[in-house]
């Protein structure tokens, strides 16, 4: 039986105003899933997001990685975890290079693993030649490409993204469906946000729906769309507040 490696518990997220932007959700992610985590702008995507990844904190509920609490082991959390904001704020004064050692520097990835990773992600993503350059001179593509290949450096048990395909190329995307392939069958999981749900239901195992903070939709992908397709089902219970 798979292990879950993300556990939302009842997590709600109310700003100072009493605004509540999610409001009592409960999902699970285990090794080897693909999970998509689709709704529309304004529905509490990030919110949740940067919750699970520790960049945001909450009052009610539990956020738990593989095993441990975000709130009472944040470190430990971080160290399990690779995050891709959707508008990914690198260091523009580094070269690209420099960024990738960092990231390993940080995550204690060897120098004989690393070499290897670096060299592989590159070369996949054909930016070997940019590596030398300051990150102030990659173009949007080439700065998400180089934030993906620092998030699948250090082999993380959780992958968190936030609209990873915006500005990739097709080739590109097709990569990155293969690498999120493959880190799952390595025994990872991967919580992911996405508008582009043609995407989402052919690679994602399972799939949660959020409107207005609230969770209206969550289990495996066949099971949520049934004979249709992702996209009949979510303007079904976003624009007509059908439910599943």
């Amino acid at each position: 039986m798979c292990k879950n490696v993300l556990e939302i518990k009842h997590y709600s997220k109310i700003y100072s105003d009493n605004k509540k932007a999610v409001d009592d959700i409960s999902l699970n992610v285990k090794s080897g899933e693909i999970h998509a985590f689709i709704g529309h702008n304004g529905a509490g995507k990030t919110t949740t997001i940067r919750a699970v990844v520790g960049v945001m904190d909450f009052g009610k509920g539990e956020i738990f990685i593989d095993g441990h609490s975000v709130k009472a082991e944040p470190v430990k959390c971080k160290s399990l975890t690779a995050y891709i904001p959707d508008n990914p704020d690198l260091y523009e004064y580094i070269t690209g290079i420099q960024y990738l050692n960092y990231i390993c520097d940080m995550f204690s990835v060897s120098k004989k693993d690393r070499e290897e990773q670096i060299q592989k992600l590159a070369e996949l993503f054909k930016i070997t030649d940019s590596l030398g350059d300051l990150i102030s001179s990659y173009s949007h593509g080439m700065k998400q490409k180089l934030a993906l290949i620092g998030a699948f450096i250090h082999k993380p048990k959780l992958l968190v993204f936030d609209e990873p395909f915006v500005g990739l190329d097709p080739e590109a995307a097709f990569h990155l469906k293969n690498l999120m392939k493959e880190a799952c069958q390595n025994g990872s999981a991967i919580f992911f946000s996405t508008h582009v749900l043609e995407v989402a239901e052919k690679i994602c195992d399972t799939v949660s729906i959020i409107k207005s903070g609230h969770l209206i939709a969550n289990g495996t992908m066949e099971e949520i769309k049934g004979h249709h397709s992702l996209e009949d089902v979510f303007m079904g219970v976003v624009e007509n507040d059908e439910k599943i």
